[in-house]
């Protein structure tokens, strides 16, 4: 898992805002299949979710927690996942929404080696 230039930019600035930051993408519809970004501990864990990874990002001072639900990580879980930021509105309940930007999911396919 990796973050884009853009995507450890924007997490800066909403570190230096909210604090400490997690990721959580459920699958669910519409802005549920897109990372949601929350203050660390606001977004509540479960059995049912994977932590993908603690992400390091240059000027913050901890990892960024990753976490997904363990359907959508099934789906994902043969790519290699890319953190991205684009211009546009996405959920409300994500810290970048107000920044009008939203966080989304870039993949390339890992290949087996052949032999």
């Amino acid at each position: 898992m990796e973050l884009t230039p853009a995507a450890a930019v924007l997490l800066r600035q909403l570190r230096a805002t909210h604090g400490p930051l997690m990721f959580h993408q459920s699958g669910g519809c519409c802005d549920g299949s897109a990372p949601m970004c929350y203050p660390a501990g606001e977004f509540r864990t479960g059995a049912s979710d994977v932590l993908l990874a603690d992400l390091a990002v240059d000027g913050v001072a901890e990892p960024v927690s990753f976490w997904m639900s363990s359907s959508q990580y099934e789906r994902w879980s043969h790519t290699r996942l890319i953190v991205d930021v684009v211009p546009g509105r996405g959920s409300g309940f994500s810290l970048e929404a107000p920044e009008g930007v939203r966080f989304l999911i870039r993949s390339r396919l890992v290949q087996e080696p052949t032999t």
